[in-house]
Order: structure tokens, then C-alpha cells, then sequence
């Protein structure tokens, strides 16, 4: 949205803010490090410390292209080099966060445990993303509003961000709790550190079904990789038809900075909250397997609604509401299935490494589809595009045919 807002044509924003998923495919790497270095909760700390230093750097450093060069949508991403290598720092040092957190959750809770609450932690991972994509966007666009400074909106929000994650920060120092199982991980020597690290990839890579697994890690998710690369931009961006190589092609919806945060910001969380914690009850008392299927369509038939959305171009805000909310609803509800099922597969004795690396080939689901996705619309416009994005939806339910036939109840 930031890059969006700035100018940046669509194919340049969706190939390099998918790069910063690299961090996400790579941290296998070095999970097994974070597994026996330190405690998970040392690890959960130091992280948003680090973070919260980069988006100081980040408010300082963020460029202001000239409003000329803004409204023609000709900002070159060049120019955001320093945002984009503070990006990928942070971006490093939120995936180790993951490990860790992911770590700690599994060592904190048993089996059942982790089951009753998954819904709660699959819904709070994805307010986290509608935080960033709805409340600081709403912060952006009423300081936009105020001021017509798109880049000097942005700079505040940032600086904003980092007085939240000090906040955080401080709030964890003294409240996170000290599991006792986290509390016994011992410091290894970088050998037996490195003989781990073999190890965790070995015993994953030889896993009965580790195929499946990683085909349902890839796909299950990958009309989503599509469609969220492009959403946020197709709301803002302008009604008006397009034509490119003499063709065309539909605009966007044309909405204010602050009222695309207030959808998400507000609306959207009611309703992924909602699917979220439905989710994680409904599967706790049903279990994975006889959960999939209603989460699988869950996840993928409400995003039909942007097919909708770009073709009427409707201006009723009660319309495009209730459209992504019904679209985060799903979402919520069917991402649940797909965390339960890493934490499912990644049981055994590497499990964090082990789930470490399940979230990597996660991150690989966005980045595939996200490298093309900009191009991909400018070539077709959104209309075409998000058909196309939806059409993929058939590899969800494909590789969740073949999954359900290998689980046990």
C-alpha cells in the first residue's frame, strides 16, 4: 500500500515486496541455531528490539517523490533502496521472531492444547497483517487527508509503528511468561549446532508423505498468493478503464486511503476474528480431517467476491464492505486448517525446526504467485486478473482430495 500510494507501477511493487518473503522460505537455515541458542523467549525479545530500531531508520530514511511523478504512477522503485534494504532486515529478523514464537508456543503448550488454541493464534497472526494493511493505512490516509502529503503520511505512520513495537517490546520484557521447557534448552557448541541443523532437514526430508505435505503447503493456498498482492492496490486505484496495447482493461474502485484502512482496520478484523476463533473451536471438536473440506471451500469461494467487485465497480461502500469482509470471514475460517496441519506434520523431535521449515515452503506459496501477480494484472487488467487468480482454486481442492484420503481421523 505504502509503494502503491507513492507511484510505484504494480509489477515493480509485487515483484519486490515479494522478495521480502526470502527471509520466510530461508529460515530453516538457521532455525535449528534459535532451537538451541538461548531461550525461545531471549530470542522473542531481542527480535522486536531490532525491529523497532529498523523502523526508526525506516521513518527517517523514507523518500518523498514529487507529487507530479506520484500521480503519474512513475516512481521508480529505485529510489526506495534504503526503505527496501531496512525492509529486509526487518524482514530477517521478523521471520527468526516466527521461529521463536512458533517455538515457544509448541514447548508452552501439550498436543490438545495447542489444538483448543490454534484458532486463537491463527486469528491474532492474521490481525497482525490487517493492522498493518487496515488501522496504520487508516493512520496514513487521515494524515493524507489533512495534509496532501502522501510521502509525510507515511513517514509519521512509520514513526507510529516504532512506538508501537516499543511498546511491545517493553510490555514482553516483563509479562511474557518463562515456560519451563524453554527455560531447559542447554548452549551447544557450533558442531553440534550444525550436526542439528543436518539432522532437522534430514528427518524432515524423510518424513512418511513429505510430498503431500509440501504440495499441500504450496497449493492449498494459491489463489491467495494471487489475489493478496493486488487487492489493497485494486481499491484505490482509479475507476477510469485503462488501455494498454490497444486493449481495454478495467480500473479500480478508486477509494480514499483511510476509508481502504477503515475496511480492513475495523470491519475486515470483526470478521476474521470471527472465522478465525469458529475456526479453531469447529476443528478442536471435529478434528483436521473432518474439518478440511468445509475449510478448504472456506478459504477459496469467498474470493470470488473481487471477480464481483472489479467487474460492477460498485460505489456503495455497504457493497465493497460486506464483500471483504465476507472474504476475511472465509479466511479466516479456512487458514486455520492449514496451520493445524503444519503443527500436525511437524510433530516429533525437531518439531520447531521441523515447523520452521513447514512455514518456509508457507512463505514459498506467497512468492511464487506474487513475482508474477503485478505483471500479470497490468498485462490483463483487474477484472481478467482476478479470474485468473481465482481459477486457481481448483489446486486447493485437488491436493485437498489427496491429503484427506492420507489423514487419520
Amino acid at each position: 500500500m505504502l509503494f502503491a500510494k507513492m507511484g510505484v507501477p504494480n509489477d515493480q511493487l509485487a515483484f519486490f515486496t515479494t522478495l521480502l518473503y526470502f527471509p520466510w522460505f530461508l529460515k530453516g537455515l538457521w532455525a535449528p541455531f534459535v532451537d538451541i541458542i538461548r531461550t525461545k523467549r531471549w530470542w522473542i525479545i531481542t527480535m522486536q528490539a531490532l525491529m523497532t530500531v529498523l523502523c526508526i531508520l525506516l521513518t527517517v530514511t523514507l523518500p518523498h517523490p514529487a507529487a507530479e511523478t506520484i500521480a503519474a504512477k512513475e516512481t521508480s522503485v529505485g529510489l526506495f533502496r534504503w526503505t527496501l534494504i531496512f525492509f529486509i532486515i526487518a524482514a530477517f529478523a521478523s521471520a527468526t521472531h516466527d521461529i521463536a514464537a512458533d517455538g515457544y508456543y509448541m514447548l508452552a503448550h501439550d498436543s490438545r492444547s495447542q489444538a483448543a488454541f490454534i484458532g486463537i493464534r491463527s486469528t491474532f497472526y492474521r490481525i497482525a497483517s490487517v493492522f498493518s494493511q487496515g488501522v496504520l493505512v487508516y493512520i496514513a490516509g487521515y494524515i493524507e487527508s489533512r495534509t496532501s502529503d502522501i510521502p509525510l503520511s507515511w513517514q509519521l505512520t512509520l514513526g507510529a509503528t516504532s512506538f508501537i513495537l516499543f511498546c511491545v517490546t517493553i510490555y514482553h520484557i516483563f509479562f511474557l511468561p518463562k515456560a519451563q521447557a524453554d527455560d531447559q534448552r542447554s548452549l551447544k557448541n557450533a558442531g553440534e549446532a550444525m550436526r542439528e541443523l543436518k539432522e532437522s532437514f534430514v528427518t524432515f526430508f524423510t518424513k512418511p508423505g513429505v510430498g503431500l505435505a509440501i504440495a499441500f503447503m504450496l497449493l492449498y493456498r494459491l489463489s491467495e498468493g494471487f489475489l493478496v498482492k493486488l487487492c489493497q492496490p485494486f481499491l484505490v486505484d482509479s475507476r477510469a478503464t485503462m488501455l494498454r496495447n490497444g486493449q481495454i482493461l478495467g480500473g479500480g474502485l478508486e477509494l480514499s486511503t483511510d476509508t481502504v484502512g477503515l475496511l480492513y482496520g475495523t470491519i475486515g478484523v470483526a470478521f476474521l476474528l470471527l472465522g478465525g476463533i469458529l475456526g479453531g473451536i469447529y476443528i478442536s471438536r471435529h478434528g483436521l480431517k473432518r474439518s478440511l473440506w468445509l475449510m478448504a471451500s472456506a478459504l477459496t469461494l469467498p474470493s470470488f467476491v473481487y471477480c464481483y467487485l472489479s467487474m460492477a465497480q460498485p460505489e456503495s461502500l455497504w457493497i465493497i464492505g460486506s464483500a471483504v469482509s465476507f472474504e476475511n470471514f472465509g479466511y479466516g475460517f479456512g487458514f486455520t486448517a492449514y496451520m493445524m496441519y503444519m503443527m500436525h506434520f511437524s510433530e516429533g523431535e525437531y518439531k520447531t525446526s521441523h515447523y520452521a521449515i513447514c512455514t518456509a515452503f508457507m512463505a514459498l506459496s506467497m512468492m511464487i504467485p506474487g513475482f508474477i501477480a503485478g505483471s500479470l494484472e497490468m498485462a490483463v487488467g483487474y477484472s481478467a486478473f482476478f479470474w485468473i487468480a481465482n481459477a486457481c482454486s481448483i489446486t486447493t481442492f485437488v491436493i485437498t482430495y489427496y491429503v484427506y484420503k492420507k489423514l487419520e481421523e
